[in-house]
């Protein structure tokens, strides 16, 4: 029950029966707005129950009205997972790690590609172009061969063997550069007029968004319609903390859960932390980041258009920004498969040692229920 587009800045509307990228007025993100007050009378929490355990079943607060439109390859509600033995290193009981990486393409990225690729089906667009550091490309590659739509993909060149070579086997035109996601970015900007793309650049479209924002409608649920405490999450783009503030705020607002808000915490990498910066400063938008460097290449994000909305959500859940350095990744991406026996990417592996750090610096209680978001599988 999708109504219209909103400026996250200006709030100047937009209708959403055409494509549209960011607020013509401000260059700022435009965000999904729906008819709240009717989906509080019609839609209720006991609907869930026999619909299928996919992002889907949440489709009255999804901006895809015709389910002949969607584009899916069997997105499944991830797991929520008690990590016990991880919560006892750090003197912890209530750790809890999300999963991301059982999704089809193997991350997270898979629910915002999904979402933007059905929406663009929807709108009858057939070419999109995206820069990304890894998943986001195959993401979209394997989503936009399944609707039929050509893929234009802008990596840089040292890009993870596994996302290159599953885009090329996608059939996308993958294009690779020296230089970061955002030196990407402005090849896109610079050429999808003339080529006739549509821009899926992360928050330059306004359905990635509601694609993530799946993660926060699932964790409220898998808690009973009670939200947890505590939300780590490793923050490139930072959609999936926009996408889940919007759907709690979304879900308080046809009444399936209260006032409560977990503190967010955005976990970056010491080699490019724009989001620390900015929050350290205490300011409301982040400067790019210069010679942004990580193993984490989902993390080497030097500057995010959805940064004041990320540090709004910071802020507004008393929550923190916090970089943890390489050395302390590649520990940690041993620490989750010896004690829970998950695999995991080395942004997984970022939330493991942010929350040892948060331990050390007396920010996460014991009587805290903690999530831990692991966004995506670990890829050779």
């Amino acid at each position: 029950m999708v109504e219209k587009l909103e400026c996250s800045k200006c709030s100047e509307t937009y209708p959403h029966t055409v494509p549209q990228n960011v607020c013509p007025a401000c260059g700022k993100p435009l965000l999904a707005r729906y008819a709240l007050e009717q989906v509080a009378e019609t839609w209720k929490r006991d609907t869930l129950l026999s619909r299928p355990a996919s992002l889907w079943r949440y489709r009255e607060l999804l901006p895809i009205s015709n389910p002949a439109n969607i584009v899916t390859l069997g997105e499944t509600m991830t797991p929520l997972i008690h990590a016990k033995r991880l919560g006892a290193e750090f003197g912890l009981t209530q750790v809890w790690v999300k999963d991301e990486s059982r999704l089809p393409t193997g991350s997270f990225k898979a629910r915002g590609l999904a979402m933007a690729v059905s929406k663009a089906k929807a709108l009858g667009v057939t070419q999109l172009a995206i820069p990304s550091a890894g998943n986001a490309a195959t993401a979209l590659a394997l989503y936009a061969a399944a609707a039929g739509i050509t893929a234009h993909i802008f990596m840089p060149q040292d890009t993870p063997a596994f996302n290159k070579e599953t885009c090329q086997l996608a059939g996308a035109n993958v294009t690779l550069i020296d230089g970061l996601i955002t030196d990407a970015g402005k090849i896109v900007a610079e050429r999808k007029a003339r080529e006739g793309w549509f821009d899926v650049s992360t928050l330059k479209e306004p359905y990635r968004v509601e694609g993530k924002k799946t993660m926060g409608f699932e964790l409220a649920e898998q808690f009973g319609w009670e939200l947890p405490d505590v939300i780590i999450y490793p923050t490139g783009g930072g959609t999936g903390i926009v996408g889940m503030w919007k759907a709690f705020a979304e879900l308080e607002a046809i009444g399936w859960i209260g006032k409560k808000r977990p503190k967010f915490i955005s976990v970056q990498s010491a080699g490019c932390a724009p989001i620390v910066k900015a929050w350290e400063d205490g300011a409301t938008e982040a400067k790019p980041w210069q010679d942004a460097h990580t193993v984490a290449s989902g993390l080497r994000v030097p500057q995010a258009i959805g940064d004041f909305l990320i540090l709004e959500a910071l802020r507004k859940s008393n929550g923190a920004a916090i970089a943890v350095t390489d050395d302390a990744i590649r520990e940690s991406m041993q620490l989750l498969p010896t004690t829970e026996g998950l695999l995991t990417s080395p942004e997984g592996a970022a939330t493991v040692a942010a929350l040892e750090q948060l331990v050390t610096n007396g920010m996460i209680e014991d009587s805290e229920r903690v999530v831990l978001f692991n966004t995506g599988g670990y890829q050779a």
